[in-house]
């Protein structure tokens, strides 16, 4: 396991995620197997949309870093947006070329703590999930998600790619276990 370092992203940080998102999202790179490249077209995220993101008070933005060859690499992201008792969780990405050695895991559950952290009252997490990507499906029920009868349409109007095949959301959600 690498050691991470998270912090929340600020707008100095927007051209190196808009990177790290659309690379992560819309290419296919060594051992990526999150990538959207086949079944979806287009940039995941624009400068201006994840700006708008970061202003939102209910919005924030961890960035994991590695430190690697005496300087940190960003190597992940992920979003947390509160609704009520609910935090939906997304922008949810690791740098292709740190896939496949647990990072994933460590940020979900470091972003799971720090929701909690943030919003103590918290019920469920939340996220949505497109519904032809099976693996990364499995893999969040295997980090104890469940898929919800809530299936919803592709949003072709948020500017976040268009659909190369018929795409919906499929919505997951898991139980806050407070620790006692």
């Amino acid at each position: 396991m690498h050691p991470l370092k998270y912090r929340r992203a600020n707008t100095a940080d927007i051209d190196h995620l808009v990177m790290l998102i659309n690379q992560a999202y819309r290419t296919n790179i060594g051992s990526s197997w999150t990538s959207e490249q086949d079944i979806v077209a287009g940039d995941r995220i624009s400068h201006q949309q994840l700006l708008e993101s970061l202003k939102q008070d209910h919005f924030s933005l961890f960035i994991a870093e590695i430190s690697a060859n005496k300087h940190s690499d960003l190597a992940a992201c992920i979003g947390l947006t509160f609704q009520q008792n609910a935090v939906e969780i997304g922008t949810f990405c690791v740098d292709s070329h740190w896939q496949n050695q647990g990072i994933g895991k460590q940020v979900l559950k470091y972003a799971e703590k720090k929701a909690l952290e943030i919003f103590p009252t918290l019920t469920r997490y939340e996220m949505f999930v497109l519904d032809a990507s099976t693996e990364l499906i499995r893999y969040y029920e295997r980090c104890g998600y469940s898929k919800t009868a809530c299936i919803d349409s592709y949003p072709i109007h948020a500017n976040v790619g268009q659909p190369l095949i018929d795409l919906r959301l499929q919505h997951m959600t898991k139980p806050v276990i407070k620790k006692t």
